[in-house]
């Protein structure tokens, strides 16, 4: 499997050191970060779920612990905005330029605003979606916010 994705491109790209896991990805699951977790034996806390959302309206991105549940409240607040809501699975894949079950923060078609539960941050390396099905790039919480110019806040309930 091809591990060139335009979320490792923008990787690669900004000089970011980082390692791909690849797993046999299951469709129709419930939990996909938490069967990415289990599959390549790691942590849940530590295996972030990019999620889609949007904030009075307008596109943003959300990467959170695969263990845990978005709020919308802390999302809203994070974003300086009113109120804020998942977006549509289709909406989300042509914002992005990936399909639902293999988004990530990097690279996507659209710059959009981030966020990263700020937990998260505490982790040495975390792994989060690295641009398709079945595959995740393992690097430094840290650097993950410098490429998306995200923030660190509280996002989950």
């Amino acid at each position: 499997m091809s591990t060139k994705t335009p979320a490792t491109n923008a990787l690669t790209k900004a000089g970011i050191a980082f390692e791909t896991r690849e797993y046999d990805y299951v469709s129709g699951q419930s939990q996909i970060g938490l069967h990415a977790a289990e599959a390549i034996g790691a942590d849940p806390q530590k295996v972030l779920k990019t999620l889609m959302v949007e904030v009075d309206g307008k596109p943003a991105c959300c990467v959170i612990p695969s263990d845990q549940t978005l709020s919308m409240k802390k999302v809203a607040a994070a974003f300086g905005a009113k109120s804020a809501q998942m977006m549509p699975p289709p909406k989300a894949e042509r914002l992005t330029g990936y399909h639902t079950g293999g988004i990530s923060p990097f690279g996507q078609r659209a710059r959009t605003p981030t966020a990263f539960e700020e937990t998260a941050m505490g982790h040495d390396r975390v792994v989060i979606n690295g641009g398709k099905r079945g595959m995740m790039v393992v690097l430094a919480p840290g650097d993950a916010l410098t490429l998306t110019g995200g923030l660190a806040r509280p996002l989950i309930a």
